[in-house]
C-alpha cells in the first residue's frame, strides 16, 4: 500500500549504490568492487596526476582514479611509458591520494619495477603505498606476472592487473595493437585472466580486446573487469582523462572525447593574453588600494 507522505524519490536517493551514488561519503573500498559487480553496477575510473583534476574527478563520483604510468605520454612528452620511473610515479599519486575523499586510488608501477620477480615487485609496491597513501597497485602481465601478484597480496597490499594490450610491452606486442583475435590468443588472454584473479587481484583491466572475448572474460571472472577498449560487456570503464575531455589533438578510436576541453582552455589562454597586452587586465576590481 503506497503511503500518501512517504517520498519515494528519496528512497531512491538514500539507497546504496557504490558505483553510482554521487553524494555518499564513503570512500570506496576494495569489497565495494565486487558487490558492484554481483549487483551488475558499472564501475567508472578515470585516470588523475594531480591535485586539481583528482579534486575534480572525485567530487564527480568517480569510483576509481589511476595514477597511471600514461603520465610520460600525457604529462611528460615521452612517445611511450617506458621511460617513466618509480620516482616519477609517486609525487602525482601522493597529490591524487591527498584529494581524493572518496574515490579508490590506484598507482600504475612502471617498466622495470616488478619483472625481475616477487621481490623487486613487493619492494616497489611498499614503497608507493607508503610514501603515497594510495589504496591499491597495478601492473601488467598475467600468469608471468602472477607470483607478484601473490606476493602483494599476501602483503595485504591489493592489486589490479591489466591484460589486453599491455603499454609496457609493445616493443614485442608490434605497438599498440588489438590482442586477443582468434581462438588461441582468446582463451590465452581468458586464462591469464584466471592466473591474475587466483593470486588474488581484486580487479583486471582489459585494454584493447575484442568484445566477444572481455565479454568472456568478464562471465568466468568473479573480480570485475574494467575495460578501455573492450567495448560495453565488462565490468566497467576506464579511460586516460586527457582523452576523454578532448585534451589532445589526437585520441584513440576507443576514447569518447565527452568534451573539448583543450579548445576552452585555448581560448581562455587567448582571452588573458589579449586583456593583458590590451590593458584591460587587471582592472580596478582586480587590484588593491591603500
Amino acid at each position: 500500500m503506497s503511503n500518501p507522505g512517504h517520498d519515494a524519490a528519496a528512497d531512491v536517493a538514500a539507497a546504496p549504490s557504490p558505483a553510482a551514488d554521487l553524494t555518499r561519503p564513503r570512500r570506496v573500498r576494495v569489497h565495494h568492487l565486487a558487490e558492484a559487480k554481483e549487483r551488475g553496477e558499472k564501475l567508472t575510473m578515470l585516470t588523475a596526476y594531480d591535485a586539481v583534476t583528482a579534486r575534480i574527478f572525485d567530487a564527480a563520483g568517480l569510483d576509481l582514479l589511476l595514477v597511471g604510468d600514461s603520465i610520460g605520454n600525457t604529462m611528460h612528452g615521452h612517445a611511450t611509458t617506458l621511460p617513466v620511473t618509480l620516482d616519477d610515479m609517486i609525487p602525482p599519486a601522493r597529490a591524487v591520494a591527498r584529494a581524493a575523499e572518496h574515490a579508490l586510488v590506484v598507482v600504475d608501477l612502471p617498466f622495470g619495477t616488478y619483472e625481475a620477480g616477487p621481490e623487486q615487485a613487493l619492494a616497489s609496491a611498499v614503497r608507493v603505498m607508503k610514501e603515497t597513501g594510495a589504496a591499491a597497485i597495478k601492473l601488467e602481465g598475467g600468469r608471468r606476472s602472477a607470483a607478484q601478484i601473490r606476493a602483494l597480496t599476501d602483503a595485504g597490499i591489493p592489486v589490479v592487473g591489466h591484460l589486453g594490450f599491455t603499454p609496457q610491452s609493445e616493443n614485442i606486442l608490434g605497438g599498440p595493437r588489438v590482442q586477443g583475435r582468434g581462438d588461441d590468443a582468446a582463451e590465452a588472454l581468458c586464462e591469464d585472466a584466471l592466473a591474475v584473479q587466483e593470486a588474488g587481484a581484486v580487479a583486471v583491466v582489459l585494454e584493447m580486446v575484442p568484445v566477444e572475448v572481455a565479454a568472456r572474460a568478464t562471465e568466468i571472472l568473479r573480480i570485475p573487469t574494467i575495460g578501455i577498449g573492450a567495448g560495453p560487456r565488462v565490468d566497467g570503464q576506464v579511460l586516460v582523462w586527457t582523452d576523454m575531455a578532448g585534451m589532445t589533438d589526437w585520441s584513440p578510436r576507443f576514447a569518447r572525447r565527452f568534451a573539448e576541453v583543450g579548445n576552452l582552455l585555448r581560448q581562455a589562454a587567448q582571452d588573458y593574453a589579449a586583456e593583458v597586452r590590451g590593458g584591460t587586465f587587471p582592472d580596478a576590481a582586480h587590484s588593491f588600494e591603500r
